[in-house]
């Protein structure tokens, strides 16, 4: 016998951590997020949408009267689940709703667009990604008829392709300075390595556990088990025979199991020294370290700024931070542009590097390799 309908309700999502709208249509339980974690606005907001339910069903929305929120809401139960890239989609709508969240569809305007990236404080290729969200999520509004007519999302111009990579002389003092740093250096410096060596990503590397990675065949398959296909591709690829010596000694303190890149929190001494297995923890940012050892290696510099975590312990409220624009992803960059120096094709290139199309790889790298445009000289020279 099935339970009785007790009405709609509010209750708290714990692993998104904002309240939501529980009820039951036709025997199948159905819930609505309201974007906020703050029981006040919530209770406001199930107001809302009891009055609306009451009222019935009046046909599409006019953007002044449809609330952002409930936009971002409805396109992350609907469509981000079943998306390739979600949650990178779930990253966007999260920061959306800190500027948005009390604002309707009619706000959006060139102004109100320009007002979201002086509050992000992000550079402008993240502004556009999460304002790129947003104008997919009214589209997403409009497909499902709740929403009576779409309205242009400004984005700000796309950046350029930044061209920083690493000479092998730079190389070779970030990894210096990697394992000098006592904390970072029994996991840094192997990150560096399989940034320059494999071309992968950062969440594609921090990510990578040993049953991934085939000694006996000599490769590397990015792409756990399960990993959805997303356009930010990973690639299987042998694996470098100077990165393999390094893999065999990572892989002796490290569990079967366990990830290639691991924070293990003692010296490396103890861990040769300890009775039993010390395991070591994911490394889940590795940003700081990173930019630490980059400015020690001279490819930046340390700077000082007013600091809210340490105003309650000093009396100058200061703190020194690295600034570089040698960040983990330049290594990909790095280890591209020399495969293009070295005169590697462009397909095979592409394939190194996960890109499903060669134009990519062409557009971003083609300028490295020393016969880019050659003929087209030599025809004015007459030489062909």
């Amino acid at each position: 016998m099935p339970k009785p309908n007790q009405g709609a309700k509010l209750e708290f999502r714990e692993e998104r951590g904002v309240w939501e709208i529980i009820w039951f249509e036709r025997g199948q339980r159905r819930r609505k997020g309201t974007g906020t974690a703050e029981r006040a606005e919530a209770d406001k907001i199930f107001g809302r949408w009891l009055l609306d339910k009451e009222q019935g069903e009046a046909g599409p929305c006019h953007p002044d009267k449809r609330r952002i929120a409930d936009v971002l809401n409805g396109y992350s139960e609907e469509h981000a689940p079943d998306c390739r890239d979600s949650a990178r989609i779930g990253y966007a709508i999260k920061a959306l709703l800190t500027f948005w969240g009390d604002k309707f569809v009619g706000d959006i305007t060139k102004q109100s667009c320009k007002a979201y990236g002086r509050h992000r404080q992000k550079a402008d290729g993240t502004v556009r990604k999460e304002l790129g969200t947003l104008a997919a999520a009214i589209n997403h509004d409009v497909g499902e008829k709740r929403l009576s007519a779409p309205v242009t999302v400004f984005l700000p111009e796309k950046p350029d392709n930044k061209d920083r990579w690493l000479t092998r002389e730079e190389a070779a003092q970030l990894l210096r300075a990697a394992r000098k740093d006592k904390r970072s250096r029994l996991h840094l410096p192997l990150f560096i390595l399989m940034g320059l060596y494999t071309a992968a990503r950062k969440e594609a590397i921090l990510s990578l556990r040993w049953p991934q990675v085939d000694f006996e065949r000599g490769q590397i398959d990015f792409n756990p088990p399960g990993r959805k296909r997303t356009s930010k591709g990973r690639a299987l690829i042998p694996i470098p025979r100077r990165l393999m010596t390094f893999l065999r000694l990572a892989r002796k303190r490290s569990s079967e199991t366990g990830f290639v890149i691991e924070y293990f929190g003692v010296s490396a001494k103890r861990l040769r020294e300890a009775a039993d297995p010390i395991h070591g923890r994911a490394v889940k940012n590795i940003k700081h370290a990173f930019a630490s050892a980059a400015v020690n290696a001279g490819l930046g510099e340390w700077k000082i700024r007013v600091s809210q975590r340490t105003v309650a312990r000093t009396k100058a409220g200061t703190e020194r931070f690295p600034e570089t624009d040698v960040t983990p992803h330049v290594l990909r960059h790095t280890s591209a542009s020399w495969m293009a120096q070295a005169r590697v094709p462009m397909e095979m290139i592409a394939q190194y590097l996960g890109h499903d199309d060669v134009r990519t790889t062409i557009k971003i790298y083609a300028h490295h390799h020393p016969d880019y445009l050659s003929e087209a000289a030599q025809a004015l020279d007459g030489r062909r």
